[in-house]
């Protein structure tokens, strides 16, 4: 029987740790972070699984150490996984297993390797994701592909939506992968990390909306950092919109020579954003400091049934 110790997080952690205990896999040590109760709502908890089906779990706030190293390298493992672990792993930790170092990673790589590449994707309106489980080395996300699977992004997909699909990625790309690495006879292919780029972690106010973007632009920032993340947002009047979601109902006739002036007008019940290149979005969900948005109200928030926005 093969072994392992794990380095997990997120639904992305407690799916792959299922698929390595399905393979026959003996897992000896789980390193997880501590549950955050304000963070840990929409995802399963590593830890609780390390629970439910008794196997040893640390939770050190810095795992290169060398009591955390120690600990490891007693173990005399043949692998280690890191499955969306948020800490970097150092030489001393992926070199202690016998039959090497291995990460899954919510891309296609070469393409988006650093943090929240899901988010960045939708940003980006990609129309595709995935997952990569490739060879963990001391430069993030740059080691050689073990496998990939790959899944859609529609148009009006939001990230929590592409984050389940891209966990099942995860979880059939470890499936079909393991049966070679358990046999030792896995060919791993070189990235080209000219055909993708690093992208760095976001925070909430990268939210903030950019109203000279295009409706495209504008609606792929909405749903990329919609529920459960802050919100895509502006400030009016010293008060905060956000919105929540939107769907692009018509696009620009024609080009215009000059940007047009964005508006957040009501239409009956209903909000549109008449963006800079003349394409409309239909805002579905939205709140105006602190209370829900609808065109019934607008006159009542903002003294008239249109805002030039800025």
């Amino acid at each position: 029987m093969k072994s392992a110790v794990v380095f997990a997080y997120h639904n992305v952690g407690v799916r792959c740790i299922k698929a390595l205990l399905a393979a026959g896999i003996e897992i000896r040590l789980i390193v997880t972070h501590q549950d955050n109760p304000n963070e840990n709502i929409w995802f399963g908890s590593v830890a609780q699984l390390a629970s439910d089906y008794e196997i040893p779990c640390i939770t050190p706030d810095n795992p290169n150490t060398p009591e955390v190293e120690a600990q490891i390298a007693a173990l005399n493992v043949d692998f280690l996984f890191s499955f969306y672990y948020r800490n970097m792993l150092k030489v001393p930790l992926l070199s202690a297993p016998k039959q090497g170092a291995f990460n899954m990673h919510g891309s296609l790589l070469p393409q988006y390797r650093g943090r929240v590449p899901i988010n960045w994707a939708i940003i980006k309106g990609e129309t595709e994701t995935g997952a990569t489980l490739h060879v963990m080395n001391i430069k993030p996300d740059n080691g050689p592909i073990v496998a990939q699977q790959a899944v859609p992004i529609f148009p009006d997909d939001t990230a929590q939506e592409v984050f389940e699909k891209v966990t099942v990625a995860a979880e059939l790309c470890l499936s079909a992968a393991l049966p070679r690495l358990i046999a030792g006879k896995t060919d791993f292919t070189q990235q080209d990390l000219s055909q993708g780029a690093y992208y760095g972690g976001r925070t909430a106010k990268d939210g903030q909306i950019n109203w000279q973007q295009n409706a495209k632009d504008i609606h792929n920032l909405v749903r990329a950092v919609t529920v459960p993340y802050p919100g895509a947002f502006s400030d009016i009047d010293g008060k905060r919109l956000i919105i929540w979601r939107t769907r692009q109902i018509f696009t620009a006739v024609t080009t215009a020579i000059e940007p047009i002036t964005p508006l957040m007008y009501a239409d009956g019940s209903r909000i549109i954003l008449l963006c800079s290149d003349g394409a409309a979005l239909l805002v579905l969900h939205a709140e105006f400091d602190g209370e829900t948005l609808n065109g019934n109200d607008f006159i009542r928030h903002f003294g008239a049934s249109s805002i030039d926005l800025h």
